[in-house]
């Protein structure tokens, strides 16, 4: 292989802070560089760029490693797969026994129906499997809301078109850098969200696993709500604990959006590894009849050559 069917990655760590207020923090990202002896702040100002961040103050990289990758093939178990030129980037997380997504729901629990030892009497000699049992409630992990998780008349699961869950053109919307809860319609309406994906990204998910995590989190508002509907949005996403304020009873965003036939992901996380757009967005749960909410693996697929020829950091 020669170095023309090669590129050049850089892996770092990186830290955040915004003019007003917060910070976001990274671990292992992979950026793509034509250079890659370049410092850091050159580094700090591509990423900056990349993923559209706003009003930044300060960016430190950190544990930067450059690395010569083939143009295909894939990556690696502990990064993002690449083939045929596109990169997977992971959105969910992970379930795990007893972990708690929502204070007050029960964790999941994760056990054998068959374990491997008492499979060995049902199988030939050196042969043996597991057989999982799963028990949890639907609102566990990153997962979809049909509208019959609020309308008992709305589509349940098996009734969502996979046309509408899935290979859907995808738009990230960043409102870090600021203290306020709310996402209003004012900071939507730079966008162009119309039969795309609509990834709203907080940066709440660093709170995951933790007593913060379930209080105080960012929402949208009735108002943004009703825009995205307006606008014809074909999914919104969310990387907080609840689209909607959980101290407001009437959960106006569910309403208006899964009245609509929108469909909403909750619990998101690594939405700082997509760029502003030019992704496509994949969340399809499985085809559950009489259910509303059930865990889905969400992810986008990246055009490297999107990416690397995309610097305007949002939509024009």
């Amino acid at each position: 292989m020669n170095e023309d069917d090669e590129r050049w990655r850089v892996r770092f760590d990186a830290e955040v802070t915004f003019a007003g207020g917060g910070s976001l923090q990274t671990q292992g990202f992979l950026l793509d560089v034509t250079d890659p002896e370049a410092d850091d702040p050159e580094l700090a100002d591509l990423f900056v760029r990349r993923l559209g961040l706003p009003k930044v103050d300060k960016v430190r990289i950190s544990g930067r490693r450059s690395l010569r990758e083939p143009h295909t093939g894939a990556w690696g178990a502990t990064g993002p797969r690449r083939t045929a030129h596109r990169r997977t980037v992971d959105l969910s997380h992970s379930i795990r026994h007893g972990m708690i997504t929502y204070p007050g729901v029960p964790g999941p629990e994760i056990g054998d129906h068959l374990s491997r030892e008492a499979s060995r009497a049902h199988y030939g000699p050196g042969t043996e499997f597991a057989i999982g049992r799963i028990s949890m409630t639907a609102n566990t992990g990153t997962y979809l809301d049909a509208p019959f998780h609020r309308f008992g008349d709305g589509a349940d699961l098996a009734g969502l078109p996979l046309s509408g869950l899935t290979d859907l053109d995808g738009i990230v919307v960043r409102v870090l850098g600021t203290d306020r809860r709310a996402v209003d319609r004012e900071l939507l309406l730079p966008h162009d969200v119309t039969g795309r994906a609509v990834l709203i990204h907080t940066g709440w998910d660093r709170h995951w696993g933790t007593e913060q995590y379930g209080s105080g989190h960012p929402y949208l508002t009735a108002d943004a709500a009703a825009w995205l509907v307006e606008q014809r949005a074909a999914l919104v996403g969310m990387d907080s604990l609840n689209i909607d304020d959980t101290e407001d009873g009437a959960r106006p965003a569910h309403t208006t959006l899964l009245a609509a036939g929108v469909p909403v992901v909750e619990h998101l996380c690594g939405l700082e590894q997509l760029p502003p757009h030019g992704f496509r967005f994949h969340a399809a749960p499985p085809a559950v009849e009489e259910m509303g909410t059930f865990p889905v693996r969400a992810y986008a697929l990246l055009d490297d050559e999107a990416v690397e020829g995309d610097d305007r950091g949002q939509d024009q």
